[in-house]
């Protein structure tokens, strides 16, 4: 067995896999239930994970276009010298800043802070980013300001079990990350109350204490009403205000405004349900905040997040054990990836690229001329909003761009015109997605459980992959690339590392001293101790679990107050798009999908995007179950079969994002920008719904719709045509998905039954992870 971690989500699930291949020709996984964080358990997607591993569809050769416009096989050598020149071609022309980087949080440690390095000394660009953009910028700007630093929870997972109140705001954890429900069930069995501040009546809300079902797009004002709660009936604590903050006086005086009858009539919460949450919140002896996605990518996320912080803060719960405030990072690498210089204002150690220490001390490590470094560059929308224009060559590695970015539709960004614009699109990528179909070279990577490296997890835990299985031969990780693609851009002092062992060696040296402090770390380190949180100065240093115990890294020592004021989305219902469309995830897929979408099982329960609908919308519509609607947003368009289900907001409809070409909502979606995070408006905007036409010919009104079409399996494009790449189609599944307690599960078809009903688990929660065995066969 080979100890090591799963690929998705932040909680990084420690596993086990047995690479030793029986007569059945199979790798299996399990849960390591010696991992502090998940204990042996596993969500479906975690022991599916290895289904991936020898998939038909994994890539096993370099892909360059040819003069017909395929893309078709060619040799390492073949495909980095096309990279080679068309980077030489695309700077002579245009400049240095010609070429843009596009990174992602699935990335390892290693490779984020080689893919920054790549950026600033080879290709000598400001222009990189991620797609952690899309998750976690505005937490993060919001914990720097607030509190001097981002690391998404400040404290160890099992604090959860000690809260007396937890209060999750935009985040259904149940179909997210359910092995943290653990920890939510420890604390409801200890007495604990749990509050959901969410739109949807999620498998996570319909287990809370009480559900604040906001409008979207209200959360701030949802805090500063909880806030003002609490300052009339006196729930402050006086001293941790006068000792260890500072701005109290502001918020104090903008939070007067935000009284509970105001709130109901912004938010749509009771007046009755703000005053109970509040008052839950103002008798714990151990409140514990944790925001996600849901207030986060939004326009005024980083107002939304500050604003909760201020709850913390005035309840003096942060620094404290059991409670506080924290951040639910999303991504696998989600932490480590925004610490190491794969962001566009930053450099390694969570340093600033525009501080003149931070850049002498990483150039002296780099063996640069601090001069030589570029500054900062755009964020990622703005980036790819540039394509064409501005960058004219992109290299993406461990993002699906197409889909995962917003308002790709022909009224919006229009990312796919975009990325057809570029004289060079080069993609690092284990699968053909929609973005690599789109390719001018594809180079084919390693997948997790082939290569080793670290990452860290949503407490700021650095955790080591290992190698446990074999990767195909003429594959190479993500390091291997960035350093063929340096010496083939002819810059090999720098880039010659023998292993990612040797480029952690690295980072240790160039994130010394900075806020993301790695320097006492090491793999040996971190094999003995299954996971060391940072900072860690010195090799004799244990580690940080537990951040500001005693003072906060600011200037002062102190915590900043924030005074907030609610201010709507960038776009609001009219007459013309009468409701609110937001976006989320499901229990069986992951990101862009490029992954799960492949995984049968996972293919078997979710095989198609569903809008959900409110009952009495439906009906307004003229709409039935499985009917096909037509959403448009000012961006575009784009069609879903219907789900109608009362545990969403009559004014507001869902779908998930997890799908491209046609069945993209992110082609809808708002790419309005945060002010201070860049990021986009992707949980909030206006749309209009309406019968497809096709599916009123076929099913007048008054007649029963038809049937639900079969589940649907994927089939991969490689021709650079529109609208091509992974789109489903066919497919089927007979069962039904039934939870058979903590030893296993069956699947039904997403379209046969209501998606949130059949998740319980005897616990009370949404399909808790299962600690069992998952063989792996061909998907």
């Amino acid at each position: 067995m080979v100890a090591t971690h799963c690929p998705y989500c932040a909680l990084q699930c420690g596993t086990e896999i047995d690479s030793s291949l029986g007569s059945d020709g199979v790798v299996r996984i399990r849960g390591d239930a010696s991992f502090p964080v998940n204990r042996g358990a596993l969500c479906i997607k975690g022991w599916t994970a290895a289904d991936t591993l020898d998939h038909r569809d994994r890539l096993r050769t370099p892909l360059v276009r040819d003069a017909r416009g395929r893309l078709v096989p060619a040799s390492w050598d073949e495909a980095l010298g096309r990279v080679a020149e068309g980077v030489a071609h695309v700077q002579a022309r245009f400049g240095r800043d010609a070429v843009g980087v596009f990174g992602g949080g699935s990335l390892t440690n290693e490779a984020s802070y080689l893919l920054g390095k790549l950026a600033r000394v080879a290709l000598r660009t400001a222009n990189i980013d991620y797609n952690g953009r899309y998750c976690m910028s505005s937490a993060a700007a919001a914990a720097n300001r607030a509190l001097g630093l981002d690391r998404g929870l400040p404290f160890p997972i099992d604090d959860l079990a000690r809260a007396d109140v937890i209060v999750l705001v935009g985040a259904n954890v149940a179909e997210t990350m359910p092995p943290i429900l653990q920890w939510l069930e420890a604390q409801r069995a200890a007495g604990g109350a749990l509050i959901v501040v969410d739109p949807r009546r999620t498998p996570t809300a319909a287990q809370a204490t009480l559900h604040l079902q906001l409008v979207p797009g209200t959360d701030a004002a949802i805090a500063n009403g909880l806030l003002h709660v609490l300052l009339r009936e006196e729930r402050v604590d006086h001293e941790y205000v006068r000792e260890r903050t500072e701005g109290f006086a502001e918020v104090r005086a903008a939070v007067a405004a935000y009284w509970p009858e105001r709130v109901e009539r912004v938010t749509g919460v009771p007046e009755a349900t703000l005053i109970e949450a509040a008052r839950l919140l103002g008798r714990a002896q151990r409140p514990l905040i944790l925001t996600a996605r849901g207030a986060e990518q939004q326009s005024q996320g980083v107002a939304n997040v500050l604003a909760f912080i201020n709850v913390a803060l005035t309840l003096g719960a942060i620094g404290r054990p059991g409670a506080g405030w924290g951040c639910l990072t999303g991504q696998a690498n989600g932490q480590g990836g925004r610490e190491h210089g794969q962001k566009a204002d930053q450099l390694p150690g969570y340093r600033r690229i525009d501080d003149p220490a931070a850049r002498a001390h990483v150039a002296s490590v780099w063996g640069v001329d601090p001069q030589e470094l570029p500054g900062a560059g755009m964020s990622a929308v703005e980036l790819l909003s540039s394509l064409g224009e501005k960058v004219h060559a992109l290299f993406t590695m461990g993002s699906n761009v197409l889909v995962a970015s917003p308002s790709s539709g022909e009224k919006g960004i229009d990312l796919e015109a975009r990325l057809r614009a570029l004289d060079l699109l080069v993609v690092a990528d284990f699968f053909l997605s929609e973005t690599a179909a789109l390719a001018d070279v594809v180079l084919p990577t390693t997948q997790w459980a082939e290569t080793a490296g670290t990452v860290t997890n949503l407490e700021g835990r650095v955790l080591l992959r290992e190698i446990a299985v074999q990767a195909p031969p003429a594959v190479r990780s993500d390091v291997e690339v960035i350093c063929a693609i340096a010496r083939a851009l002819g810059v090999e002092r720098g880039f010659d590392f023998d292993g990612p062992e040797a480029v952690f060696e690295e980072l240790r040296r160039a994130s010394a001293g900075g806020p993301a402090d790695y320097a006492g770390i090491t793999y040996a380190k971190v094999r003995a101790t299954r996971g060391v949180f940072w900072p860690c100065p010195n090799e004799a240093h244990e580690g940080t679990p537990r951040l500001f115990e005693e003072r906060f890294p600011t200037p002062s020592g102190r915590a900043r107050f924030h005074a907030i004021v609610h201010r709507p989305p960038a776009e609001e219902p009219d007459s013309e798009y009468p409701l609110w469309l937001t976006t989320g995830r499901l229990l069986a897929q992951y990101q862009s999908g490029n992954q799960t979408r492949r995984v049968r099982r996972l293919r078997e329960l979710a095989p198609e995007p569903l809008v959900e609908i409110h009952p009495s919308t439906a009906r307004r519509i003229g709409l039935q179950a499985n009917d096909r609607a037509r959403l448009s947003t000012r961006r575009g368009a784009a069609v879903f079969r219907v789900r109608i289900t009362d545990a969403i907001r009559a004014d507001t409809v869902f779908v998930p994002f997890h799908w491209g070409g046609a069945a993209s909502v992110n082609r809808l979606t708002n790419d309005a920008l945060d002010p201070i995070s860049r990021m986009p408006e992707l949980k909030v905007c206006a749309v209009r719904v309406e019968r497809e036409l096709a599916d009123l010919l076929e099913n007048p009104p008054g007649l029963k719709s038809g049937a639900p079409t079969a589940p649907q399996v994927l089939r991969t494009s490689r021709s650079r045509q529109p609208g091509l790449g992974l789109s489903p189609q066919g497919g089927d599944c007979r069962s039904g998905l039934q939870s058979t307690g903590r030893g296993g599960l069956t699947c039904e078809p997403q379209s046969a039954i209501p998606r949130h009903e059949h998740l319980a688990s005897p616990q009370g929660f949404a399909l808790l992870s299962v600690p069992r065995t998952s063989v792996r066969g061909k998907s």
